[in-house]
């Protein structure tokens, strides 16, 4: 039988389109799978090899990095500076930089480890090569070495352990650039109930309330206080101020059978004790 052309035609195109779509379907199939798998495209090109290291590019700080850790690993940090502990530090911080510049320049700036580890984090950010994660871990080992050092007065005697407290309240005071007013609140044992900031000043003024010392005091059934505060001057000397307001609180807690064992001013190179001074 004779065929109708443009019938023809048309199965033709049907055909054609037919042919097209299984062709694209099996296009797009290959390169999902090729997507999920990781081959590579077929493009008839020889892949490029991976690119060599720069010989040139001199990363001298990775064998400087090795040759550290040994020396701590079999001398201890006796065998090291403050800026190679402060870089043995920054090696796991900052991976892929050379970190002594970095160490030198904290220390430029702060001068000691414990002023590095003391300092803001805004203010360590200041520091080419000290960003926000960095700073703030530098903050958390801080925050640790400081309850560390807490955990050595708690449940304890405060009295016999006198040298714990002043060196807790130099780490926690001696580098805050605004006074302090720190109390440490203990029962009937001398033994530490809490420890608080009651205020917080300026550079070179902390206001304190005595009705608020004492209302403190009687609500965690304290039997005796010991004042601290810090001077960010540096200079822990006591000012005519510091004395009043010691007397003041003195005077306020006797009758109540609260007893103000000492007060401690923190500098950043050392503390003033008031007892030890023949003030208390």
């Amino acid at each position: 039988m004779a065929r109708d052309p443009a019938r023809a035609a048309e199965h033709e195109a049907l055909a054609s389109t037919s042919a097209g779509q299984e062709s694209l379907d099996l296009s797009l199939t290959e390169a999902d799978e090729r997507v999920f798998f990781g081959i590579p495209e077929a493009t008839g090109r020889t892949p490029k090899a991976p690119a060599k290291a720069d010989p040139s590019v001199d990363h001298h700080y990775h064998g400087h990095r090795d040759r550290l850790r040994s020396r701590y690993r079999d001398n201890g940090d006796t065998s090291l500076a403050d800026y190679e502990i402060l870089e043995l530090l920054l090696f796991r911080l900052i991976p892929r930089k050379d970190t002594k510049p970095i160490a030198k320049a904290l220390l430029a700036r702060f001068g000691t480890l414990s002023g590095v580890f003391g300092a803001p984090a805004a203010l360590l950010q200041e520091v080419n090569g000290i960003g926000e994660t960095v700073a703030l871990d530098i903050k958390l080992i801080s925050t640790i070495g400081h309850r560390t050092l807490k955990s050595e007065i708690r449940n304890k005697q405060i009295l016999s352990s006198w040298s714990a407290v002043v060196e807790y309240c130099h780490a926690a005071m001696a580098h805050e650039t605004r006074e302090q007013f720190r109390i440490l609140f203990l029962d009937k044992r001398n033994v530490l109930i809490a420890d608080e900031v009651q205020g917080t000043g300026t550079v070179d003024h902390t206001p304190v309330y005595t009705r608020e010392v004492i209302k403190r005091a009687l609500e965690l059934s304290a039997t005796a206080l010991i004042l601290a505060h810090n001077h960010p001057s540096g200079d822990p000397a006591p000012s005519r101020a510091d004395i009043d307001m010691t007397r003041t609180i003195i005077e306020a807690a006797k009758p109540l059978g609260i007893t103000v064992h000492d007060h401690i001013i923190i500098g950043k190179d050392g503390h003033v004790s008031f007892k030890g001074m023949g003030l208390i």
